[in-house]
């Protein structure tokens, strides 16, 4: 299982940003996928999770009404759009599927 994570940056408040997650090496359409993110001094935390057909997708309250997950089945990429952003979304945010991790992408969130 090979899972990058792409589409981090330094933005500022009220921004948008759109994280991609390019997976490799398992039957990708066949997965439920999620997005967490962690941050500093932070433990995990679950972001957002879609049904392997992406007919079902499930948020944290703090990502409600401002991210929305996808995902294509034909890139094997599963997206995070991120709008309305918040300082308190500052965080590495991680591709996941069951217990595989990619090396996270960073968020930051600032003025």
């Amino acid at each position: 299982v090979q899972l990058v994570e792409s589409g981090g940056g330094l933005v500022q408040p009220g921004g948008s940003l759109r994280l991609s997650c390019a997976a490799s090496g398992f039957t990708f359409s066949s997965n439920y996928m999620s997005w967490y993110r962690q941050a500093p001094g932070k433990e995990r935390e679950l972001v957002a999770g879609i049904t392997s057909g992406g007919g079902y997708t499930d948020y944290a309250d703090s990502a409600k009404g401002r991210f929305t997950i996808s995902r294509d089945n034909a890139k094997n990429t599963v997206f995070l759009q991120m709008n309305s952003l918040k300082p308190e979304d500052t965080a590495v945010y991680y591709c996941n599927l069951n217990d595989s991790w990619g090396q996270g992408t960073q968020v930051t969130v600032s003025s």
